[in-house]
């Protein structure tokens, strides 16, 4: 298998080379993994460099490798648009690992930046995972280059710079804290205001039934086996009677059939969305726990297979000390916790800027200034 991968690597590399022999254009391009959608911290960034940088095209390049054989062959031939564009261009802008941009040898004067997809370091991942169950095998990573040629790595918060230099396996020079530009977005009223009324509109019992509207947003788990029958033992027991249930799962995970009716289950919005009508977001691993910290909405963590986690993927904080107060590893107790109210005291609060930093103008303008001055735009 590795010879393999490494004819293909020198295949790719042979005519990548002949790629890089064209000109190089003022152009900045986006790629993403996470969905086959323009991500909205992509849109964000790119929609303020059109304005800052009119003479700049910028290309968005989104696309999941999905399973099956048809859907890889489909992304390899995605792969040769990627990279003609990326030996064109004059910066990159990733929030995953990019299989071209690692494994390529790249030009000195391409700058990539790697300003990932989730907030905060919470669960451990990339390097600091090799050869666990949620992670990849330190073989594949060193034959695939896992995260190679990056310039600089973007992340939240001052406590996560020695994380994310670990998962990367970058020096900690090159990590800079820029938090993701749709916090922009989380903070804006005006604009939750109306995508509040645009959900409302859609659900109206939501507004009328006086009901607690609780958010469940669990994290992406390679084995989803578990994790369904541990949501639907949440799903059970829940009293529709007393509270409306938001499902919002991972994008990139299977879609659950035969559920509840009275589940509102609806990828046309988005998790940051549904913090618009939300009391209370019940999550587990995910980082979306640093977004509602933010919104201070009030959290449940769901850890119901908190010992295999561990095992499979591990934590860079201690998890059962920082969030002692709001964990529950059955359902029963997810539902005594909502019952209680909002008695329940979470100290890690007052670490919020440690790990979410405030920004100079706006989050999105400040990583576009910094991208325009060290890159020499």
């Amino acid at each position: 298998m590795s010879v393999i991968i490494k004819i293909g690597i020198l295949f790719l590399n042979i005519i990548y080379s002949v790629l890089k022999l064209l000109p190089v254009s003022k152009k900045i391009v986006y790629i993403s993994r996470q969905s086959n959608t323009v991500p909205i911290d992509f849109e964000l960034i790119k929609h303020k460099m059109g304005n800052m940088l009119p003479e700049y095209t910028n290309i968005v390049l989104a696309q999941t490798i999905d399973p099956g054989i048809i859907a890889k062959i489909r992304y390899f031939f995605h792969m040769f648009r990627q990279m003609y564009h990326v030996a064109t261009a004059r910066l990159v802008i990733l929030d995953t690992y990019c299989i071209t941009v690692s494994i390529l040898k790249q030009r000195e004067s391409l700058m990539v930046i790697q300003i990932w997809h989730a907030l905060g370091a919470l669960k451990k991942f990339g390097y600091s995972i090799l050869d666990k169950g949620e992670g990849s095998s330190s073989k594949i990573a060193r034959l695939m280059k896992m995260h190679n040629n990056y310039s600089y790595v973007f992340t939240s918060g001052e406590k996560c710079r020695i994380y994310f230099s670990e998962a990367f396996h970058q020096d900690i020079e090159t990590v800079k804290v820029f938090p993701l530009p749709r916090l922009d977005l989380l903070l804006d009223k005006e604009r939750q205001e109306k995508i509040k009324n645009k959900i409302i509109k859609k659900y109206p019992f939501l507004h009328k039934d006086g009901k607690k509207v609780v958010l469940y947003a669990p994290t992406f788990r390679k084995d989803e086996h578990a994790f369904i029958s541990g949501a639907f033992r949440l799903f059970k027991i829940i009293d529709f009677e007393r509270y409306n249930l938001i499902y919002m799962p991972h994008p990139l995970t299977d879609r659950v059939d035969n559920l509840d009716k009275r589940i509102i289950y609806d990828i046309s919005f988005t998790t940051e969305d549904m913090f618009c009508v939300s009391d209370c977001l019940v999550t587990d691993y995910s980082a979306i726990i640093f977004e509602a910290m933010l919104l201070k909405k009030r959290i449940i963590l769901y850890a119901f297979d908190f010992d295999s986690y561990t095992q499979k993927r591990d934590f860079y904080l201690d998890y059962m000390k920082v969030f002692s107060g709001c964990i529950s590893q059955t359902a029963d107790q997810v539902v005594k916790l909502l019952e209680n109210g909002d008695d329940t005291e979470m100290d890690w609060k007052s670490q919020l800027n440690d790990f979410i930093a405030a920004p100079q103008i706006s989050y999105t303008e400040d990583i576009c200034d910094f991208l325009i001055d060290v890159g020499n735009l």
